[in-house]
């Protein structure tokens, strides 16, 4: 499933018409962010995830979607289900991520 972008307009729709969401919150300023953006683009394609929806979020411009995981940091990825925030973390380790998508199974 390819990373859609969101916002606060469109966040909540996008949680509700997913059953598992990931969601890498980033700032146009962050290095690490985009740095990461590849790597969060490949785990996207990755078929072990197909049934997981991927959003981009800036976390600048977002303020609700933002708190909604209690962002602190940046890069910041939470995993939701149903809606519901299950956990996050603040890493820029692929692993540390993939870790985080394993407890959406």
């Amino acid at each position: 499933m390819p990373v859609t972008k969101a916002n606060d307009t469109d966040f909540q729709q996008m949680l509700a018409n997913h059953e598992k969401v990931v969601v890498k919150y980033y700032a146009d300023w962050c290095g690490n962010c985009r740095l990461f953006s590849p790597k969060f683009k490949r785990l996207s394609e990755s078929e072990q995830y197909q049934d997981v929806a991927f959003l981009d979020v800036n976390a600048e411009t977002s303020p609700e979607a933002r708190k909604l995981a209690s962002v602190t940091t940046l890069p910041f990825f939470a995993v939701f289900r149903n809606g519901e925030l299950v956990d996050t973390v603040s890493a820029s380790k692929e692993e540390a991520v993939t870790s985080l998508l394993n407890r959406l199974n």
